[in-house]
């Protein structure tokens, strides 16, 4: 199994969306922390784009160039690129881009996204959202195939016969396919035969099992090769030395991010008894000691048999030094485990 990192790359801001942090200060934190990830020979680290304030990163690709420049072999990937907004030709340069930089480490994860801002910043209808997202998700599919691209849709000026540069160094790059959890979006990423990330956070995590298994079972009914099936499980979580520590360091932050989305789409609040269930050992959070998240992946290896475990340790804004702790915790006390535990079980 690959073990990963992804962050939405918080920034703390005012009561009228202005920084409180240095947005380069928080940049230069970032670096740091994806560079301690790959030194300590963890396998992806994964940016989301968003067009909010408290959030830094617009443009994955740029962030990930940044990244490339500073790494050896960590796996350098969005999470998500919001295609329905974006334009799929200039998504493909971007991260052929970063896969030149990063001599062929460069993923994409294609998403609709969580937030509706790039929208209306990008002069999109918000109403086709998901015809929006097939369409430029099978046109993306083609340009990462085919050099000379003929293409016309709905959404998107027609191209005939033009030339897509630069190309990446994989023959073709990694495109995964981030799914909240509908049954139609599971069955789009098993007929097109991309690899699907499921975001699991809340609740718990075993109503996500039919999922897995709706993917697998269409995947095969389609006749396709097995090897090229992944699956990805992506969750919310800290760790620190002491579980108890864990919990308390990073409800506050969670709960503020959580409270003020929660606001925003009529979610109920939330509360420290229905956080702490999720920190439980069947429950979606990762927050607590070594052993804990250890216990908590392999239970969910045991559900979902996946590939790849991403987890988001900066729902909230946490502080620099606790922050590089829990990576340095994630990288030499937690995936060396998992390794061994996951390679004895292959024997």
């Amino acid at each position: 199994m690959e073990l990963g990192i992804y962050s939405f790359v918080e920034i703390p801001v005012d009561a009228n969306n202005k920084p409180l942090m240095p947005p380069a200060e928080r940049m230069r934190n970032l670096m740091e922390e994806i560079t301690l990830a790959d030194q300590l020979g963890l396998d992806v680290f994964a940016l989301g784009e968003h067009h909010r304030p408290e959030y830094l990163v617009s443009s994955p690709a740029v962030v990930l160039a940044a990244a490339a420049a500073v790494t050896k072999n960590i796996r350098l990937s969005s999470a998500v690129t919001v295609i329905s907004s974006d334009d799929p030709v200039r998504v493909y340069q971007d991260f052929a881009t970063v896969d030149l930089l990063s001599n062929g480490r460069a993923e994409i994860m294609a998403g609709r996204g969580s937030f509706i801002e790039s929208f209306p910043l990008f002069g999109y209808d918000l109403q086709k959202y998901d015809s929006l997202f097939q369409e430029k998700l099978e046109m993306l599919m083609k340009i990462q195939k085919t050099e000379q691209l003929t293409w016309s849709g709905r959404h998107r000026p027609a191209i005939d016969d033009l030339g897509i540069y630069p190309r990446s160094v994989q023959p073709e790059m990694p495109i995964w396919v981030a799914v909240g959890g509908t049954p139609e979006s599971v069955v789009r990423a098993a007929v097109l035969g991309l690899p699907m990330a499921i975001a699991i956070i809340g609740g718990t995590p075993d109503r996500f099992e039919p999922f897995a298994e709706l993917y697998r079972s269409t995947w095969k009914n389609i006749n396709r090769d097995p090897k090229g099936l992944k699956l990805s499980i992506n969750s919310h979580g800290f760790i620190a030395e002491d579980a108890q520590a864990a919990r308390d360091l990073y409800y506050p932050p969670y709960a503020e991010v959580m409270g003020r989305i929660g606001r925003e789409r009529n979610w109920p609040p939330p509360s420290r008894a229905r956080y702490d269930a999720e920190c439980s050992p069947h429950g979606a959070l990762f927050v607590g000691s070594p052993q804990q998240i250890i216990d908590k992946i392999l239970y969910e290896y045991e559900l979902f048999r996946h590939d790849r475990f991403l987890i988001q340790f900066s729902v909230g804004t946490m502080p620099h030094d606790k922050m590089m702790k829990c990576i340095e915790l994630f990288g030499t006390q937690v995936a060396p485990v998992i390794r061994k535990a996951l390679q004895a079980q292959d024997q």
